[in-house]
């Protein structure tokens, strides 16, 4: 009789303990692509191959962005990656200075591309990013692919502390990743960032002990989504053959 009665007070708390979480988040922003065109209001774009001042993004990446590398169908975002002669084109996109975030539970479903050298992502940057640099700002990769590590998803952090070198990250196998949509997500609080996919807790970042070298997370961060295309982790070498290839985004959310 105890037993049952530890069981279901047992339950009850769990119940509530739910249900109290569900009921304190609520959703700050939502993006679901339901408009012909991308809301400018919202988003920035990003264009060229990053030059003269950071050539290649940063990590020696092929692709130049462009505006006409994205369409929006019914309600998703696609992103398509091709290659023209010795171009190679892709859409990135930023809510910098438009939609910036500190804590809470953002996340996307999306549905990702294939193939050597393909590397797609969500991702967040600080927001003081032009007046820190870079890796100081902070940057938490939410998702990210890539062709050449098949069934593979990537969940990394970047701060200061790590001088740009991906130490502070985790690789999950999910065999069936580039079937349909699934969920990317990250749990953030004052204490720790959590990811997850298709609600799968995959790496918990939570340094000990916190400083504006390993904790640059106690401010906004914006929301960046993008395709690239070779570059160190991506490539170096891509099949050409593969192209065109899509990245799909159903939604974007924040909670808090």
């Amino acid at each position: 009789m105890r037993k049952n009665i530890f069981l279901l007070l047992l339950m009850c708390s769990v119940g509530f303990h739910t249900y109290a979480q569900t009921q304190k988040r609520t959703l700050l922003w939502e993006e679901n692509f339901s408009s012909q065109l991308l809301n400018e209001n919202d988003w920035n774009f990003e264009l060229g191959n990053g030059c003269p001042n950071l050539c290649g993004w940063g990590n020696e990446e092929r692709q130049e962005y462009t505006k006409t590398n994205h369409t929006i169908v019914d309600g998703k975002l696609i992103i398509t990656a091709r290659k023209n002669g010795d171009r190679y084109t892709s859409t990135r996109i930023t809510t910098a200075g438009k939609k910036e975030f500190q804590y809470g539970r953002i996340e996307a479903r999306a549905k990702l591309p294939t193939g050597q050298g393909i590397w797609p992502a969500f991702w967040m940057l600080g927001s003081n990013i032009k007046q820190v640099g870079w890796p100081k700002c902070g940057e938490i990769d939410i998702l990210e692919f890539i062709g050449k590590a098949p069934h593979q998803v990537f969940t990394s952090i970047h701060t200061q502390e790590s001088h740009g070198e991906t130490i502070n990250t985790m690789k999950t196998l999910f065999s069936t990743i580039e079937e349909g949509f699934h969920v990317y997500a990250i749990e953030w609080d004052v204490n720790q960032i959590a990811f997850s996919v298709d609600n799968q807790q995959v790496y918990v970042y939570k340094p000990t002990s916190q400083n504006e070298n390993n904790w640059p997370f106690a401010q906004p961060f914006y929301v960046i989504v993008n395709m690239a295309i070779g570059g160190k982790f991506g490539g170096p070498e891509v099949d050409d053959a593969i192209f065109p290839q899509q990245f799909a985004i159903d939604y974007i959310k924040v909670y808090q």
